[in-house]
């Protein structure tokens, strides 16, 4: 199978913090549109993504939107469908549909809605988004039968016609190699987790990326990748080991997770897998952050003054990533962050 070309660069875009209310994610928009970002990435945790989304079109006009993402399973796709769409048509083009499909505990027993054969499932639940835009496209017959959904009814009422702006493009966050095929061959775009190397990327991510392709007949054109690459930025070293104390939590919280196993095994740190996830069972989140040592902070995280992680960055994800985000699990210094930006400007 040959390789697809991969991008030299990469945009930057900007990621609202995780419990920011929707009034706070238009605010933060604004913000990185006259920063210079190329986008504004807004995830779904304590609030809604789509009403911040929805907030930050209405006060921007440039930066690329995406919701990064939005949990798929908690919705129909219908339901799912008519939020793109319109996010798409206030945006003016600019949307992105970032999906996921978050972890069964939280699908069963917060949302309350079924889970089972996670990758395959999110295959159909992408197509029949399609299948629905399709029908509003054109004004075809909506008739997509699948194993999970069925989507059989569209009455002209319910019909809001052709986006004026096409549709948005979907993108799929995954970290397995199952759920990275389907990025590859339902979806534009694969969104990396925090959690990631650049070993992972190249021997894991990319392969079945290409793979998921490959199967669709889609094997031309540039691979798209969004990461959310973790940092830990600093101007002193006191800053610097507080950002590095906050990023090794972070990264012992990712480890100790099941489903995040297959990173740690690429490395041969499958005693720290067990680790993590048996001290976590024993609530002893603190104690994690020492686990996790520099060789594996230096793996996860790129670290340093704002030039050096800049620096870093541009090393371990030119020719991988097409967009990069920055993930600063800690109070990141304002004007380092803005350093950072200006250095990745391009030249």
């Amino acid at each position: 199978m040959g390789t697809l070309p991969l991008t030299p660069t990469f945009a930057l875009d900007f990621g609202s913090d995780v419990r920011s209310s929707p009034l706070e994610t238009e605010r933060m928009a604004i913000t990185a549109e006259a920063a210079g970002y190329d986008g504004v990435l807004v995830t779904e945790i304590t609030h809604d993504p789509f009403i911040g989304l929805a907030l930050a079109a209405r006060a921007t006009e440039r930066v690329r939107l995406m919701s990064g993402i939005a949990v798929a399973f908690a919705r129909n796709p219908m339901s799912m469908a008519t939020l793109g769409n319109d996010i798409h048509l206030v945006s003016e083009g600019r949307f992105v549909l970032g999906l996921g499909s978050q972890v069964r505990p939280h699908i069963e027993r917060r949302f309350s809605m079924p889970w089972s054969q996670p990758a395959k499932r999110m295959n159909e639940y992408i197509l029949a988004v399609r299948a629905i835009w399709e029908s509003w496209s054109t004004g075809g017959r909506l008739d997509f039968r699948g194993e999970f959904y069925q989507h059989t009814l569209m009455t002209p009422f319910f019909d809001p016609g052709p986006n004026p702006h096409g549709n948005a493009p979907i993108w799929l966050a995954a970290v397995g190699e199952r759920m990275t095929e389907v990025a590859g061959s339902a979806a534009d775009g694969l969104i990396s987790h925090s959690f990631t190397t650049r070993d992972y990327l190249e021997q894991v991510s990319l392969p079945a990326l290409r793979r998921g392709r490959a199967s669709a007949g889609r094997e031309a054109g540039v691979l798209q990748v969004s990461v959310p690459a973790l940092v830990a930025i600093g101007t002193d070293q006191s800053s610097l080991d507080a950002a590095a104390l906050a990023t090794r939590k972070q990264i012992a919280f990712y480890g100790s997770t099941e489903a995040y196993r297959p990173v740690l095994a690429l490395h041969g740190w499958e005693q720290l897998a067990d680790g993590l996830h048996a001290a976590s069972r024993r609530g002893e989140w603190d104690a994690m952050a020492q686990m996790i040592d520099d060789d594996v902070l230096h793996a996860f995280a790129v670290t340093g003054s704002p030039a050096e992680v800049a620096a870093g960055l541009r090393e371990r994800f030119s020719g991988i990533a097409t967009r990069l985000t920055l993930n600063a699990p800690y109070e990141i210094d304002p004007l380092a962050l803005d350093a950072v930006l200006a250095e990745l400007a391009p030249r």
